[in-house]
């Protein structure tokens, strides 16, 4: 695990990145970017483990010195992690290193994993994952330290994007007089939300999206999904290998919000007021970050019922039972009002992340989808 042969697709991005080891050119600070799913994080721990593996090959670590075996249980000690966590004060989790347990347990699992995932992991229920203003200072206390194994130190921040301020503008610090024999690499899904600063700091590394071909064969040999459904499974995940799990897990987030979504639609068009206040309710309950994905769930569900209605198999992304609803639905979508759903889900969203009333925010969006339907 966490090698070059176990990332799924992207082999120019792959020979690339071995290229600069070998020819001894690592930037002191990458900024992996591109698509959800595309394997920025797999890629960047093999990344990582060819630099820290003093016996590589010309194609991948070796995987069995010391420095393998380290990396194999995400122990290797010249390697740190930065990722977005909820505080817990009850169970004394303040800090990243506070839940290294649960994110090595995640990673060991799968590394193509989103951030709804890793919040399930944490069990962090309504909280909204932040990188706290002190890791920058527990990040600051372990480069200082020595390498222990005289070779470089790495860190690896996941979602940069979530980065408090305060911690940003320390760890800009560090990237603008980096220590000795030190990398950073940032994985981001939103660059455009990065603190300027710090992306003008990085070399960006961006990715493609995994070809169909790559993430079928990736189904059928490491998942054992049949030769006659992983071909549909890559097309329906769009290059997003996190999607293409979910899809043969029968991922419960997407269900549920399948159901909401389907509610949301046929409450408005009978235009039941009083249920709809129910509806917005239970949204209510399910926390910040899955309304947030919810939002943007109801976005691609209101694009794809709109391609639906062109008769152009090939441009549409649904699964089965998305497609069943949709060859009924998708008649309601259409140009007089995709634009006015698609804006108020917009508006809706950015709310959310404002921390506005979330019964306020999303009764008052279903009101207007009764309107926008009947267009």
């Amino acid at each position: 695990m966490f090698s070059f042969k176990d990332v799924i697709g992207q082999t120019e991005a792959k020979e690339r990145l071995i290229q600069e080891v070998q020819e001894r050119r690592i930037p002191h600070a990458q900024l992996f970017c591109g698509p959800a799913g595309a394997g920025k994080l797999p890629l960047a721990l093999a990344y990582a483990r060819y630099i820290s593996c003093p016996h590589r090959t010309e194609t991948d670590a070796c995987g069995s010195c010391p420095s393998c075996a380290k990396w194999e249980k995400l122990v290797h000690p010249d390697v740190h992690f930065m990722f977005p966590i909820v505080k817990n004060a009850k169970k004394k989790k303040e800090v990243c290193d506070d839940y290294l347990n649960e994110w090595r347990h995640l990673l060991l699992t799968t590394p193509y994993f989103g951030l709804n995932h890793w919040l399930d992991e944490m069990d962090a229920e309504n909280g909204q994952a932040i990188i706290y203003a002190k890791e920058s200072d527990e990040i600051l206390r372990k480069l200082s330290l020595k390498s222990s194994e005289g070779g470089y130190k790495i860190t690896l921040i996941w979602l940069p994007e979530k980065l408090h301020e305060a911690c940003a503008n320390k760890l800009l610090k560090l990237l603008e007089e980096p220590p000795e024999k030190t990398v950073f690499l940032l994985i981001s899904e939103a660059p455009d939300m990065v603190l300027p600063t710090i992306v003008s700091r990085t070399q960006r590394f961006i990715l493609p999206k995994i070809p169909d071909a790559d993430m079928a064969a990736a189904l059928e040999q490491k998942y054992g999904v049949t030769p006659a459904d992983s071909p549909a499974i890559a097309h329906l995940a769009n290059g997003n290998f996190v999607k293409a799990l979910e899809t043969i897990h029968l991922n419960e987030e997407n269900e549920q919000f399948f159901q909401l979504f389907v509610s949301l639609m046929r409450l408005a068009y009978q235009r039941k007021i009083r249920e709809l206040k129910q509806w917005s309710e239970e949204l209510t309950a399910i926390g910040r970050e899955k309304q947030k994905n919810f939002l943007s769930y109801c976005q691609r569900m209101t694009r794809e019922n709109f391609i639906y209605n062109l008769h152009c198999p090939q441009m549409n992304y649904l699964t089965r039972e998305e497609q069943n609803f949709a060859t009924r639905f998708a008649p309601f979508i259409n140009e007089r009002n995709v634009t006015g759903i698609m804006n108020e889900l917009s508006e809706a969203q950015m709310h959310i992340e404002q921390n506005v009333n979330a019964r306020m925010v999303f009764f008052d969006f279903a009101l207007k989808i009764i309107v926008l339907l009947k267009q």
